[in-house]
Protein backbone atom coordinates (compact mmCIF):
# COMPACT_ATOMS: atom_id res chain seq x y z
CA UNK A 1 0.00 0.00 0.00
CA UNK A 2 1.15 3.37 -0.91
CA UNK A 3 1.18 6.23 1.68
CA UNK A 4 -1.04 8.96 1.40
CA UNK A 5 -0.02 12.05 -0.22
CA UNK A 6 -0.61 15.09 2.06
CA UNK A 7 -1.02 18.71 1.06
CA UNK A 8 1.39 21.29 2.76
CA UNK A 9 -0.50 24.71 2.77
CA UNK A 10 1.86 27.73 2.58
CA UNK A 11 0.96 30.92 4.68
CA UNK A 12 1.51 33.86 2.46
CA UNK A 13 -0.22 35.80 5.29
CA UNK A 14 3.68 37.09 6.23
CA UNK A 15 4.51 38.05 2.90
CA UNK A 16 1.97 40.83 1.05
CA UNK A 17 4.47 41.43 -1.90
CA UNK A 18 4.38 37.58 -2.41
CA UNK A 19 0.53 37.18 -2.33
CA UNK A 20 -0.24 40.10 -4.51
CA UNK A 21 2.32 38.77 -7.38
CA UNK A 22 0.44 35.63 -7.25
CA UNK A 23 -3.02 37.41 -7.61
CA UNK A 24 -1.69 39.80 -10.29
CA UNK A 25 -0.25 37.58 -12.26
CA UNK A 26 -2.99 35.10 -13.00
CA UNK A 27 -2.40 33.19 -16.61
CA UNK A 28 -5.62 33.71 -18.92
CA UNK A 29 -7.14 30.79 -19.66
CA UNK A 30 -7.03 29.03 -23.02
CA UNK A 31 -10.70 28.68 -23.25
CA UNK A 32 -10.62 33.01 -22.89
CA UNK A 33 -7.76 33.09 -25.49
CA UNK A 34 -9.82 30.94 -27.89
CA UNK A 35 -12.98 33.11 -27.21
CA UNK A 36 -11.09 36.17 -27.83
CA UNK A 37 -9.36 34.52 -31.05
CA UNK A 38 -12.98 33.53 -32.26
CA UNK A 39 -14.53 37.08 -32.06
CA UNK A 40 -11.89 38.57 -33.74
CA UNK A 41 -11.83 36.11 -36.72
CA UNK A 42 -16.11 36.95 -36.38
CA UNK A 43 -15.08 40.23 -36.91
CA UNK A 44 -12.73 39.88 -39.78
CA UNK A 45 -15.87 37.93 -41.26
CA UNK A 46 -18.18 41.35 -40.81
CA UNK A 47 -15.68 43.33 -42.67
CA UNK A 48 -15.27 40.91 -45.32
CA UNK A 49 -19.08 41.21 -45.57
CA UNK A 50 -19.19 45.04 -45.57
CA UNK A 51 -19.32 46.87 -49.06
CA UNK A 52 -15.93 48.17 -50.25
CA UNK A 53 -16.82 51.43 -49.83
CA UNK A 54 -17.67 51.40 -45.88
CA UNK A 55 -14.35 48.97 -45.92
CA UNK A 56 -12.03 52.14 -47.00
CA UNK A 57 -14.08 54.68 -44.68
CA UNK A 58 -13.06 52.24 -41.95
CA UNK A 59 -9.16 53.53 -42.41
CA UNK A 60 -7.87 49.74 -41.87
CA UNK A 61 -4.05 48.88 -42.50
CA UNK A 62 -3.46 47.66 -46.06
CA UNK A 63 -2.60 44.22 -44.90
CA UNK A 64 -6.03 43.53 -43.08
CA UNK A 65 -7.99 45.65 -46.20
CA UNK A 66 -6.09 43.50 -48.81
CA UNK A 67 -7.40 40.30 -46.81
CA UNK A 68 -10.48 41.23 -46.43
CA UNK A 69 -11.02 42.39 -49.61
CA UNK A 70 -9.29 38.71 -51.13
CA UNK A 71 -12.16 36.92 -48.82
CA UNK A 72 -14.53 37.50 -51.72
CA UNK A 73 -12.41 35.92 -54.69
CA UNK A 74 -12.05 33.01 -52.54
CA UNK A 75 -14.27 29.78 -53.02
CA UNK A 76 -12.73 26.60 -52.16
CA UNK A 77 -13.83 25.86 -48.41
CA UNK A 78 -10.85 24.71 -46.81
CA UNK A 79 -8.88 27.84 -48.41
CA UNK A 80 -12.15 29.72 -47.24
CA UNK A 81 -11.22 28.38 -43.12
CA UNK A 82 -7.93 29.24 -43.25
CA UNK A 83 -8.32 32.88 -44.38
CA UNK A 84 -10.33 33.68 -41.96
CA UNK A 85 -7.95 32.17 -38.87
CA UNK A 86 -5.09 34.32 -40.95
CA UNK A 87 -7.79 37.44 -41.11
CA UNK A 88 -8.35 36.56 -37.60
CA UNK A 89 -4.92 36.75 -36.82
CA UNK A 90 -4.74 40.26 -38.75
CA UNK A 91 -7.05 41.79 -36.79
CA UNK A 92 -5.68 40.48 -33.07
CA UNK A 93 -2.95 42.69 -34.54
CA UNK A 94 -4.62 45.94 -34.53
CA UNK A 95 -6.59 48.30 -32.38
CA UNK A 96 -10.54 47.04 -33.04
CA UNK A 97 -12.15 49.79 -30.54
CA UNK A 98 -12.27 52.30 -33.32
CA UNK A 99 -13.92 49.65 -35.89
CA UNK A 100 -16.23 48.40 -33.45
CA UNK A 101 -17.32 52.09 -32.63
CA UNK A 102 -18.50 52.52 -36.45
CA UNK A 103 -19.94 49.93 -37.04
CA UNK A 104 -21.65 50.20 -33.84
CA UNK A 105 -23.15 53.39 -35.34
CA UNK A 106 -23.96 51.98 -38.99
CA UNK A 107 -26.03 49.51 -37.22
CA UNK A 108 -27.82 52.13 -35.06
CA UNK A 109 -28.26 54.38 -38.02
CA UNK A 110 -29.61 51.07 -40.10
CA UNK A 111 -32.31 49.88 -37.05
CA UNK A 112 -33.12 53.88 -37.23
CA UNK A 113 -33.62 53.60 -40.95
CA UNK A 114 -35.92 50.38 -40.35
CA UNK A 115 -37.87 51.98 -37.58
CA UNK A 116 -38.57 55.15 -40.32
CA UNK A 117 -39.59 52.96 -42.79
CA UNK A 118 -41.69 50.51 -40.80
CA UNK A 119 -43.15 53.88 -39.63
CA UNK A 120 -44.48 55.50 -42.76
CA UNK A 121 -45.47 51.55 -43.87
CA UNK A 122 -48.38 51.81 -41.21
CA UNK A 123 -49.36 55.17 -42.12
CA UNK A 124 -49.99 54.30 -45.49
CA UNK A 125 -52.00 50.77 -44.06
CA UNK A 126 -53.98 53.17 -41.41
CA UNK A 127 -54.75 55.79 -44.45
CA UNK A 128 -55.91 53.31 -46.69
CA UNK A 129 -57.97 51.31 -43.76
CA UNK A 130 -59.23 54.52 -41.80
CA UNK A 131 -60.27 57.89 -43.28
CA UNK A 132 -59.36 59.67 -40.28
CA UNK A 133 -55.76 58.75 -40.64
CA UNK A 134 -55.39 60.86 -43.27
CA UNK A 135 -56.37 64.02 -41.84
CA UNK A 136 -54.13 63.34 -39.19
CA UNK A 137 -51.53 63.21 -41.20
CA UNK A 138 -52.53 66.15 -42.93
CA UNK A 139 -52.11 67.75 -39.27
CA UNK A 140 -49.18 66.93 -38.86
CA UNK A 141 -47.57 67.46 -42.29
CA UNK A 142 -49.73 70.38 -43.42
CA UNK A 143 -47.32 70.83 -46.62
CA UNK A 144 -48.77 67.97 -47.83
CA UNK A 145 -50.57 68.27 -51.06
CA UNK A 146 -53.87 66.68 -49.90
CA UNK A 147 -55.55 66.31 -53.65
CA UNK A 148 -52.63 63.91 -54.91
CA UNK A 149 -52.36 61.93 -51.69
CA UNK A 150 -56.36 61.59 -51.42
CA UNK A 151 -56.24 60.31 -55.14
CA UNK A 152 -53.68 57.61 -54.03
CA UNK A 153 -55.64 56.32 -51.32
CA UNK A 154 -58.98 56.18 -53.37
CA UNK A 155 -57.19 54.33 -56.24
CA UNK A 156 -55.29 52.09 -53.01
CA UNK A 157 -58.53 51.38 -51.91
CA UNK A 158 -59.60 50.62 -55.21
CA UNK A 159 -56.75 48.35 -56.26
CA UNK A 160 -57.36 46.30 -52.40
CA UNK A 161 -60.83 45.31 -53.41
CA UNK A 162 -60.54 44.22 -56.90
CA UNK A 163 -57.44 41.98 -55.98
CA UNK A 164 -54.67 43.97 -57.97
CA UNK A 165 -51.55 44.82 -57.77
CA UNK A 166 -50.96 47.22 -55.30
CA UNK A 167 -49.57 50.48 -57.62
CA UNK A 168 -50.90 53.01 -55.51
CA UNK A 169 -50.40 51.71 -52.56
CA UNK A 170 -46.24 52.14 -53.22
CA UNK A 171 -47.16 55.45 -54.37
CA UNK A 172 -48.37 56.31 -51.10
CA UNK A 173 -45.33 55.00 -49.55
CA UNK A 174 -43.19 56.93 -51.51
CA UNK A 175 -45.09 60.12 -51.33
CA UNK A 176 -45.56 60.13 -47.53
CA UNK A 177 -41.28 59.32 -47.98
CA UNK A 178 -41.17 62.61 -49.36
CA UNK A 179 -43.14 64.73 -46.97
CA UNK A 180 -41.63 63.41 -44.17
CA UNK A 181 -38.34 63.98 -45.07
CA UNK A 182 -38.77 67.27 -45.99
CA UNK A 183 -38.99 67.39 -42.38
CA UNK A 184 -36.93 65.86 -40.41
CA UNK A 185 -37.57 67.60 -37.59
CA UNK A 186 -40.93 65.96 -37.92
CA UNK A 187 -39.82 62.13 -38.37
CA UNK A 188 -40.15 60.66 -34.47
CA UNK A 189 -44.04 61.76 -35.12
CA UNK A 190 -43.74 59.29 -38.10
CA UNK A 191 -44.84 56.05 -36.25
CA UNK A 192 -46.50 57.62 -32.97
CA UNK A 193 -49.72 58.36 -34.31
CA UNK A 194 -50.70 54.86 -35.24
CA UNK A 195 -50.38 52.65 -32.04
CA UNK A 196 -54.54 53.41 -31.72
Amino acid sequence: MKPKKTITRIDFSHDANLASKLNAEEPISKTQLKAEADAQQALGIRLSELPKDKLLKLDLPDTVLTAVLDTKKITANGAIRRHRQYLGRLMREIDNAPILEQLARWDGKHTAENAYFHGLERWRDRMIADSNALAEFIALYPQTDIQQLRTLVRNAQKELAADKTPKSSREIFKLLREITEVEKTDEPNVGTADAE
